[in-house]
């Protein structure tokens, strides 16, 4: 007599969860790793001064192979929440210069962002909403409302981390549209900022100083900054005037 066993058919509620224990061990593997193999220490100021000329001279010899290393290299930090932005960005202004620099830094920044904001929508959400209820649902209402204006305001304004502001919107059921050209475009002043700064490091590391990663919080970058927050904050401020209205 011959026994067959017939493998049991996992269920989809089975299967999604295998998917997102697998993408959410993915990114904590990547995270970890670049620690554990110390790859820390060649996103330092203290490497690019040693090897300045040769990171220039190759990135001339071979411009769009650095272009794509450096854009791909950017999203896959990024998307392992990896807190290297601002020094990526300063590569980037001190390989390409500040336009083309900031515009590269732009696009590894905001793919990493989307990467790990689907990640997190997918593997994370729910279980978020299950946990905290009512707390989460009545945030989501208010952010939902305008949620492009709040994406500009927390991309433009240096107050949160970058890896926390690629996650919350996640949480909180913000359209891909909308984080995407939040993303987008409330990153560009701090995307030149940092770019302008690393177009001059030669001239930094000449002197034998370190560059100033704190210089956007000047006066004279973070007010043009906020005031670019207000603005973005307008039509925030119109909806509530007008509902106000509408309610009395």
């Amino acid at each position: 007599m011959i026994i067959k066993f017939w493998p049991i058919k996992p269920t989809k509620s089975q299967i999604n969860f295998f998917i997102r224990l697998l993408l959410l061990l993915v990114l904590a593997v990547g995270f970890l790793t670049f620690f554990c193999l110390g790859l820390d220490r060649y996103l330092s100021f203290q490497a690019l001064r040693e090897n300045n000329e040769l990171l220039s001279q190759w990135s001339d010899e071979n411009y769009f192979m650095s272009v794509l290393l450096f854009v791909g290299a950017y999203s896959a930090l990024s998307a392992f929440s990896v807190p290297v932005g601002v020094w990526m960005t300063m590569v980037g202004g001190f390989m390409f210069g500040t336009p083309a620099g900031g515009f590269f830094s732009l696009l590894g920044a905001t793919f990493g962002a989307m990467v790990i904001f689907f990640i997190a929508r997918y593997t994370l959400a729910d279980v978020l909403r299950k946990k905290c209820g009512e707390a989460i649902v009545s945030m989501e209402v208010g952010f939902k409302e305008n949620q492009l204006s709040y994406m500009l305001v927390l991309r433009l304004v240096p107050l949160f981390p970058f890896w926390l502001i690629n996650l919350v919107p996640a949480f909180l059921d913000v359209s891909p549209r909308s984080y995407l050209i939040g993303t987008l475009l409330g990153m560009i002043p701090g995307a030149l900022v940092y770019a302008s700064v690393g177009n001059g490091l030669s001239a930094i590391f000449e002197s034998g100083t370190e560059p100033d990663i704190g210089i956007i919080f000047s006066p004279n970058i973070i007010i043009p900054i906020i005031g670019l927050a207000f603005l973005a904050l307008i039509p925030v401020f119109y909806k509530s005037r007008r509902k106000h209205k509408t309610q009395n």
